[in-house]
């Protein structure tokens, strides 16, 4: 046995990981058209329980978005991190980050998603970001598709669930690949490509009003995804033998109330359609569970005869997990959805109804390790809460707490075997919420001032946990 088996591996890639439409700004910089973040407008009224991403948007919903009718679209201007990339940068690295993952927004390569050729100042903007990110010994992690498809597809081809797309999408991945072969070696192709329904609009691109059946678009929508993720990975591996590429998740299996045995099945049912993504990611091909899902509820999905074989030939390479909380179901209070859940009596939970639960971190890490045998990155992991600058400190010995347990549970589950290599705390640096469109729902270790309209001096400061984080990565994890 190693004298170090249990500890997290000598050149583990500590980071954190940030999306695009979340941070940039610069909506009408450098040919970028529009994406469907650019439509998110903060509401001051909302429920922040229960607020989404706008998942039943209209389309009239949308044509007020395009006219600026409604109110401030925050993820139009996030932090500015377009134009303060290199300083930002530098405070990560001064953390001692060993990767940075961000994405490259669809919209600015290709402004609409249909064009031939892509925008070259777009493509430019992410030579010069991704080349600074790895002059400051940063491994770069690109995901592909966060939440960025160009509005255009949402409006003229009805969004993801339109076939048409596969082959517009899978354009913009080789132009990617192409331009970063050397730079990039990790990629996400899309990210959480399970939150269908928690996330609908931003993972599918489907206003409610353009299908009659929306349950039925969303898995045709994610299976259009997933054959053009295989198509991408296919791609990929004709371009450049050292590329690795993964699929992304965000952890939403449940835990049943009891155990009494009607619970402990709508626990394991509900668990198996979140499994169902990366069993076809992985596995390469449709599991009979599913099809018997599609079959009880009426769904026809528009599968072509090369699909299959498509999928089965070109499996991921590692596995991106998302996790903030973990959920809780009961057969007497809840159903089949994955957005209903019932309130874990055992955990306290943010402002946003998010349970803190390390333990459930393990758990994830271990089942889908268990499962699939394939690398594992934690792409996202943080706490969001609402930040008190005083005398021009932060305090957030809360962010501390929660990010610590968190990672303790990752080392307990490296003791079991899990093949883990990367740790990305969302938000490193405070950005716009994407859900609520807040910009005081905070993560980072670098805060940014800026209110949820948008006023501030932009100026950025060191929190308590940015010196915490600082000597993790240090100590490779040992000092917690």
């Amino acid at each position: 046995m190693s004298s170090n088996e249990g500890t997290f591996p000598k050149h583990f890639l500590w980071g954190g990981a940030v999306a695009a439409n979340q941070c940039e700004g610069a909506f009408a910089v450098g040919g970028k058209g529009f994406s469907l973040a650019d439509t998110h407008c903060y509401r001051s009224n909302q429920d922040i329980t229960k607020v989404s991403d706008d998942s039943d948007r209209t389309l009239a919903q949308i044509k007020e978005a395009i006219e600026d009718k409604v109110g401030y679209y925050p993820k139009r201007h996030g932090i500015d991190f377009y134009h303060t990339y290199k300083e930002d940068l530098k405070l990560l690295a001064e953390m001692g980050f060993k990767t940075f993952r961000t994405s490259i927004d669809w919209s600015r390569i290709f402004p609409n998603g249909d064009e031939t050729e892509p925008n070259e100042e777009g493509l430019k903007f992410y030579d010069q970001l991704i080349d600074e990110i790895r002059s400051l010994g940063m491994e770069p992690i690109i995901t592909m598709l966060h939440y960025e498809t160009p509005l255009n597809i949402t409006l003229q081809y009805g969004g993801w669930h339109n076939r048409q797309v596969i082959d517009l999408f899978v354009r913009y991945g080789e132009v990617l690949l192409n331009r970063y072969k050397g730079k990039v070696k990790y990629w996400i192709v899309i990210n959480q490509i399970n939150l269908i329904y928690h996330e609908s609009f931003n993972s599918v691109a489907i206003c409610k009003d353009q299908v009659e059946n929306m349950e039925e678009a969303r898995y045709q929508a994610v299976h259009n995804q997933m054959v053009a993720s295989a198509l991408i990975v296919k791609k990929a591996r004709e371009i450049s033998a050292d590329f690795q590429m993964g699929t992304m998740l965000a952890d939403c299996t449940a835990y049943p109330e009891s155990c009494h045995p009607d619970d402990i099945v709508l626990a394991m049912k509900r668990n198996r359609l979140q499994y169902f993504f990366t069993d076809v990611q992985f596995r390469g091909e449709y599991p009979r569970y599913m099809r018997r899902f599609f079959q009880e509820n009426k769904i026809e999905l528009n599968e072509q005869v090369g699909d299959a074989p498509i999928l089965k030939a070109n499996t991921m390479d590692f596995l991106a997990i998302s996790y903030y909380y973990s959920s809780m179901v009961s057969a007497k209070k809840n159903g089949m959805s994955p957005i209903d859940v019932s309130k874990n009596p055992h955990l306290k939970a943010n402002p946003w109804g998010w349970a803190v639960d390390p333990k459930g971190l393990y758990h994830a890490l271990c089942q889908y390790y268990d499962r699939y045998q394939v690398p594992i990155m934690i792409a996202e992991n943080g706490f969001g809460m609402y930040d008190k600058l005083e005398d021009g400190k932060v305090h957030d010995d809360y962010r501390i707490s929660y990010l610590a347990e968190h990672i303790a549970q990752i080392k307990e589950a490296i003791k079991d075997g899990v093949e883990i290599f990367a740790y990305c705390a969302w938000g490193p640096i405070d950005i716009v919420s994407c859900s609520s469109a807040e910009m005081e729902k905070r993560y980072g270790f670098i805060y940014v001032d800026i209110d949820n309209e948008g006023n501030g001096s932009r100026k950025r400061i060191k929190k308590d946990s940015f010196y915490w984080y600082q000597t993790v990565i240090e100590t490779n994890g040992e000092t917690l």
